[in-house]
């Protein structure tokens, strides 16, 4: 049995990117109550970052008594390992979860980044009030993340979601292969010498970034525009198999490149009409997400919150 004086201190959420390390701090209402980021040393070990990191948020936020760590990677069911991982295989099926609570002594969760971004959004973001909900993200690659009734449907092994894998054409392409932030910078290269009136034409092609095309297409740049179109349509593709075969409530899009105004979504929602079964579409809503980056630390802050509570 729990005890209740023990769920009112707060709880952390660490979210370990390839470049960042970002916390946030979760009162016991579930409020967000501070944030702070670090840059991550790539090159450096990176357990002993995460661990300093944690440290310093001891000093900077209130007492807490949860931590959730959330990584980008396939994180095995039962053990919590992580088991694939391409910007961290120095950690597979490596103890993480064991050093952590060790080193931190405190009782810790950790988590799939996009499971965890999907968990932030579902409690605290544009899913609060779905009971069902599909979240994919859109940034350095492409995840995903389905929610029922305030629980991850992890899949057998753990790695239900994997969204970027999905085929969405009959060669077989993946969807992460042309929606992730590098491949639409890919794409953008290129193509963009075929258009002379872009404003990404003043770039050198190996300086442009997804920001980039984001900001020239919410500015009004047909070329960017025409990108970013091209990449919903792939991503609705997929959308309108999830909402075929899942008949979720809500579908959120998060990541970085859904700040380019509405050229994104638009061109995602108009797809996934195109291709769904009506009556499972008209009781979808596909929404953009409200957490920004701060999503997966919040989402792995609640998972941790979770966790004390039954315990």
């Amino acid at each position: 049995m729990s005890d209740p004086a023990a769920n009112h201190a707060n709880s952390i959420g660490v979210e370990v990117t390839p470049s960042t390390l970002r916390a946030v701090e979760i009162g016991p209402s579930g409020d967000v109550l501070n944030s702070h980021s670090a840059p991550l040393i790539r090159g450096n070990e990176v357990l002993p970052q995460i661990v300093g990191f944690i440290n310093e948020l001891r000093s900077r936020f209130t007492p807490f008594d949860s931590l959730g760590v959330t990584f980008p990677g396939l994180i095995r069911k039962g053990d919590r390992r992580i088991v694939y991982s391409t910007y961290f295989p120095e950690y597979e099926d490596v103890d993480l979860l064991g050093e952590l609570e060790k080193t931190t002594r405190l009782r810790v969760w950790i988590e799939n980044d996009a499971n965890s971004a999907g968990y932030g959004e579902y409690g605290l973001g544009a899913g609060r009030s779905c009971s069902s909900m599909f979240y994919a993200t859109l940034g350095t690659g492409v995840g995903g993340a389905f929610i029922v009734d305030g629980i991850i449907w992890h899949g057998a092994s753990g790695f239900a979601g994997e969204f970027g894998s999905l085929a969405i054409d009959e060669d077989g392409t993946r969807l992460e292969e042309v929606a992730s932030a590098t491949n639409i910078v890919r794409r953008t290269r290129h193509r963009f010498h075929q258009d002379s009136t872009s404003s990404l034409g003043k770039f050198q092609e190996s300086d442009i970034t997804v920001a980039d095309v984001v900001r020239a297409a919410a500015g009004g740049d047909d070329f960017a525009h025409l990108m970013l179109q091209r990449t919903g349509r792939y991503v609705g593709t997929a959308i309108a198999g999830v909402i075929n075969l899942l008949n979720v409530e809500s579908v959120v899009i998060g990541g970085e490149i859904t700040d380019a105004d509405h050229t994104l979504l638009d061109a995602i929602v108009a797809r996934a009409r195109d291709l769904t079964f009506r009556p499972s579409f008209e009781a979808t809503k596909i929404v953009a997400g409200e957490l920004g980056n701060k999503a997966a630390a919040i989402g792995v802050a609640l998972l941790s919150k979770k966790l004390k509570e039954s315990s």
